[in-house]
């Protein structure tokens, strides 16, 4: 049982601009986290506010946050998948 040779992967030519945007949501979603995490320092009484479902502002916030990264993950997926296509045409040509 053997496998076949290792994949040679050459130049990513698309790496600094799928950085770039790795980079811009990492910050975006880092304010969207610090201003959770300030609200629940400055005033975690507006924390059992509930806001939807009987939910309260901590638990529906907090999934928020979750839904966000997941979000943001498949966006970053796409995107960088869109720009890799794109490079790699400009490479044949």
């Amino acid at each position: 049982m053997d496998h076949g040779p290792a994949v040679k992967l050459g130049v990513d030519h698309a790496a600094k601009r799928k950085t770039r945007l790795g980079i811009w949501m990492f910050i975006s979603y880092t304010i969207v986290y610090g201003i959770f995490v300030a609200i629940g320092v400055a005033n975690y009484e507006a924390m059992s506010n509930i806001v939807f479902a009987d939910l309260n502002l901590a638990v529906t916030y907090g999934f928020g946050l979750i839904v966000l990264a997941i979000i943001l993950g498949l966006i970053y997926n796409w995107r960088c998948t869109s720009i890799e296509k794109e490079m790699n045409k400009e490479e044949k040509s």
